[in-house]
């Protein structure tokens, strides 16, 4: 999985497409359930966007929460944003236009 802890509080997770989307979203969930931290995913290599991986975006976000900890999401390609928009994900997570400003924002806090 393409992580990179980029602070001691802060995680960046570049996202690849399904199949590899799937294992590194499971991966990222089982890791953030150990330990609390900020997480900023990257979608610029992410096509398509299945319900299952929508699935564990919402778990993700849901444990994030619950830690009192934040998810940024960037990069996201149209044909992706279309998803977020159709289902009203974009109302739910933290959106940035790039990996530095959702970095920003998160040290903002």
């Amino acid at each position: 999985m393409p992580v990179q802890d980029w602070s001691e509080d802060i995680v960046v997770v570049d996202l690849l497409n399904d199949p590899e989307l799937t294992d590194e979203l499971t991966s990222l969930t089982e890791r953030l359930e150990r330990e609390a931290k900020d997480v900023v995913l990257n979608f610029s290599q992410v096509k398509f966007l299945n319900s299952s991986n929508i699935s564990r975006l919402l778990k993700l976000r849901k444990i994030l929460i619950d830690r009192e900890r934040r998810l940024y999401l960037c990069q996201i390609p149209i044909q992706v944003w279309g998803v977020f928009l159709l289902t009203g994900l974009d109302t739910l997570f933290d959106v940035a236009e790039d990996t530095a400003t959702a970095l920003a924002s998160l040290q903002m806090k």
